[in-house]
């Protein structure tokens, strides 16, 4: 039980990445600082964009709007920093 809590802590911890990773490109793709031409600039945003939509489509639903600003990855770090800490401190105190 404890490996499995692990795994998913380790799943966690690399979609908290791919999240940070995901606004960081959508800043520079918006300020035009990558080439929005390149082939593979292009694939990378796709691949980001379909890793964390399904997860910020039901948070961006819910959020009222405020303009430019897309609080909904901050949001979503937050639910999955809240999710982290109660599989290591709930529920592994409870399997141990």
């Amino acid at each position: 039980m404890i490996a499995l809590i692990q795994t998913i802590v380790m799943a966690l911890d690399l979609y908290w990445w791919v999240i940070i990773a995901s606004a960081i490109f959508s800043w520079l793709y918006a300020f035009n600082v990558v080439n929005s031409r390149n082939q593979f600039v292009g694939t990378i945003g796709n691949m980001l964009y379909r890793l964390t939509e399904p997860a910020l489509r039901p948070i961006r639903r819910f959020m009222p709007d405020l303009g430019g600003i897309d609080i909904s990855p901050i949001i979503l770090l937050l639910i999955i920093f809240f999710v982290r800490q109660f599989l290591l401190t709930t529920v592994l105190s409870l399997v141990v």
